[in-house]
C-alpha cells in the first residue's frame, strides 16, 4: 500500500513538473513574450485610464468647492451672466 501511495505521489509530481516546464517554455517563445507584453500594456492602459478618471472627478470637485466660495464670499454665481447685462445679444 506504501508502495502504490509513493508511486502515485511520484505520478503527480512527475505532471506538475512537465506543466510547470512547458509554461515556462511557452513563456520563452516569442509568442509568450508578446502575450506578456501585450497584457502589460493593457494592465497599463487601464490603470491610465483610472487615473484620468480620477483626476476629471477631482477636479470637478475643487471646481465646485470654488464656486461655493465665490457665491459665499461675493454673492455672484460664476458661470451665471449678471441680469441686464448684455441681453441685447
Amino acid at each position: 500500500m506504501r508502495r502504490l501511495f509513493w508511486f502515485g505521489l511520484g505520478i503527480a509530481a512527475g505532471v506538475f513538473a512537465t506543466r510547470k516546464a512547458g509554461q515556462a517554455a511557452h513563456a520563452a517563445t516569442p509568442a509568450g513574450i508578446g502575450e506578456n507584453v501585450g497584457q502589460g500594456l493593457r494592465e497599463l492602459a487601464g490603470a491610465i485610464g483610472s487615473f484620468g478618471a480620477e483626476v476629471r472627478a477631482g477636479m470637478s470637485e475643487r471646481e465646485q468647492e470654488l464656486q461655493d466660495t465665490v457665491e459665499r464670499q461675493t454673492g455672484f454665481t460664476p458661470g451665471r451672466r449678471a441680469r441686464g447685462a448684455n441681453d441685447a445679444r
